[in-house]
């Protein structure tokens, strides 16, 4: 039996493992849902041991475990080392979904006529994991298993993977490989495959301006002394200039740009402005000058505000002048910029440009470094090869302007390289509700990964 006839025999069995999956509400940032998640990781376990995996373990952690499998079919073998997450997203705002989150619903849709799985987690990252493992079923039951693989599905992606980097460091040996490879990001479409070569790091910051102990009466006090709200927003909007470009000195020294062939790639790719625009339902395209949109949001660096409060904000009014601003900050960051750097760059800036009249504090919260793919390596271009198999097309070679800083550090600590082959559309809405996958991408990915298998063991 060949591998698409495999697929498609147990199509409807796949689609209903992956429900069930789905349906448990595995959401590691809520401690009342603990219980849920260890019962996430133990049906991922199970479902690795019934793909015909000769091990399957939980390795329990300070958080959540990790589900750690292997088919050894010879050493002397490449090894594929599979990375993904089972924990998931909260689900609010709960009223916004037109479906329960944790109850998957087939709907048709626009950009996916054949159908798509409607549910928290169903693209990041149960959907797009579980493809690595029927696709490993597949290759198992079919005798076509080209050479070892190993999986390691955390369950805790979505806070930060904080136990993640004293788990392979102490278990490097055991998670040895030649390449890992990662599907927890999208594709351009159906029509023009891709591949993510780059992502974005990170930099996640609090800041608070102080002009008073307390706050004050805005008649007494109005006129006479800062405002802090508007003392942060000055020294906000100051940041930028008019053309979008980020005036910290010293920001943009370490940013490396790809090769000018990569970047007439992702200028030459199709992209439709007004649907892009559609699925969050913005109003207009801005940013930096001189650069187009799939620039702005791979190869260049960013900084947001992601909130900002402070003073009276209940119903009615209150005339004071507050004595705290507070907002959060973050910067995403592109190849060769340290998040560490960059930090201290924005915390050194950010306090001189605040007048004598308010105290600042920068508070850092979280980072994780960049990380870029070369595309002249065997594992690549054995990537390129299996999409081109699949889907028809050479792939294009796409920078995601997302984060997913764990893939650096396995560059660090296990001195390999990460293939980033996501099956998902930016359309799915990941993260937000009515997040969704389609099958069609779930099916395909099926179909892929034993190309790239396939693929790489050739090349090796």
């Amino acid at each position: 039996m060949t591998t698409r006839q495999y697929i498609d025999e147990n199509r409807d069995r796949f689609l209903e493992e992956l429900k069930r999956l789905i349906r448990i509400p595995s959401i590691s940032t809520a401690t009342e849902h603990d219980q849920d998640t260890h019962r996430c990781a133990v049906q991922v376990q199970e479902y690795l041991v019934r793909a015909g995996l000769d091990k399957a373990e939980l390795y329990p952690t300070d958080g959540h475990p990790i589900v750690y499998a292997e088919k050894i079919l010879d050493e002397s073998l490449p090894t594929v080392l599979i990375y993904g997450h089972y924990d998931v997203q909260p689900a609010d705002p709960l009223d916004e979904w037109d479906t329960p989150p944790f109850e998957p619903t087939v709907k048709k849709t626009a950009h996916h006529p054949e159908g798509a799985i409607f549910a928290r987690g169903a693209t990041d990252d149960k959907g797009q994991m579980f493809i690595h493992v029927k696709a490993v079923e597949t290759m198992i039951q079919t005798d076509s298993l080209p050479c070892n693989v190993k999986f390691m599905i955390e369950g805790e992606e979505e806070i930060g993977s904080p136990n993640l980097v004293p788990f392979i460091s102490e278990y490097k040996e055991m998670l040895s490989s030649d390449v890992i490879l990662i599907s927890d990001t999208s594709m351009l479409s159906k029509d023009a495959p891709s591949i993510t070569v780059g992502l974005r790091g990170l930099t996640y910051l609090d800041v608070k301006v102080r002009s008073a102990r307390a706050d004050m009466h805005s008649g007494l006090f109005g006129g006479a002394v800062a405002n802090p709200i508007n003392v942060l927003c000055e020294m906000i909007a100051s940041l930028k200039d008019d053309d979008k470009h980020i005036t910290i000195p010293g920001f943009y020294d370490d940013v490396e740009f790809p090769s000018e062939r990569d970047r007439q790639l992702m200028r030459d790719a199709p992209f439709d402005a007004q649907e892009y625009m559609d699925s969050p339902g913005v109003f207009g395209l801005e940013g930096e000058k001189g650069y187009t949109t799939y620039e702005r949001t791979g190869i260049l660096p960013t900084l947001d505000v992601n909130g900002i409060w402070g003073g009276f904000t209940g119903e009615g009014s209150k005339t004071v002048i507050p004595a705290v601003a507070n907002a959060k900050i973050s910067m995403r960051l592109v190849s060769n910029q340290d998040y560490k750097k960059i930090t201290k760059l924005f915390t050194d800036h950010f306090t001189s440009i605040a007048p004598d009249s308010v105290k600042v504090e920068v508070k850092p919260h979280h980072g994780g470094q960049p990380y870029v793919t070369p595309t002249d390596t065997p594992e690549y271009r054995a990537a390129a090869d299996a999409v081109k198999e699949a889907f028809g097309k050479e792939p294009v070679p796409m920078y995601e302007g997302g984060s997913i800083p764990i893939v650096r550090q396995f560059k660090d600590v296990l001195g390999v390289d990460t293939i980033l082959m996501g099956f998902g559309f930016d359309t799915d809405g990941l993260h937000s509700p009515n997040e969704h996958f389609g099958l069609w991408n779930f099916y395909k990915g099926i179909e892929t990964v034993p190309e790239f298998f396939k693929a790489y063991a050739g090349r090796k």
